[in-house]
């Protein structure tokens, strides 16, 4: 277990948490965040030695991910942006890895939805408004839902479960 393999890793955690950050304060994620995930996958699985059929695997699972994630775009369901970090986040976590992500992900959401209505709420609404104002566009009665963080809750909860940690050795 070396340092270059941890630092390799960590470039998931990092990307993940910042993407739900500027979800949630600007209502967008950047590009630059899932092409650095993309960019990123490939050394830091060949650094932990992930197999190259598994690392294949990994591919399909993002690919398909990003199938999912343009239809609930096309939807209207979430952002470009979602769809991007959902489709990146299944690469870094493979199958089955996935699976895990995709059900926290959903009670992350749900979960996140119930905290917005409360804040939306007639009783505490007045309360943010003297806040940030990424504060005050949370609280937006008929607002969006930075679902960024949700994805970046069922990704962090699935990452130590997934094949690259266990690759590595890490957990």
């Amino acid at each position: 277990m070396s340092v270059v393999q941890a630092a390799a890793l960590l470039v998931f955690p990092a990307l993940v948490i910042l993407g739900a950050l500027r979800d949630l304060t600007s209502y967008t994620i950047p590009n630059w965040i899932s092409g650095l995930l993309i960019l990123g996958f490939a050394p830091a699985a060949l650094l932990v030695g992930l197999p190259l059929p598994a690392m294949g695997l990994h591919l399909g699972v993002g690919a398909t991910a990003l199938m999912i994630g343009m239809a609930m775009f096309a939807l209207n369901w979430i952002g470009g942006g979602d769809a991007k970090l959902f489709a990146t986040s299944a690469l870094w976590l493979g199958w089955p890895g996935s699976l895990e992500f995709v059900l926290v992900t959903g009670l992350a959401g749900g979960v996140l939805t119930f905290a917005l209505f409360g804040l939306r709420s007639p009783l505490l609404r007045p309360y943010v408004l003297s806040g940030p104002g990424w504060v005050n566009r949370l609280a937006e009665p008929k607002g969006d839902l930075p679902y960024g963080v949700a994805i970046a809750v069922g990704a962090l909860v699935a990452f130590p479960g997934s094949a690259l940690m266990k690759a590595w050795g890490g957990f």
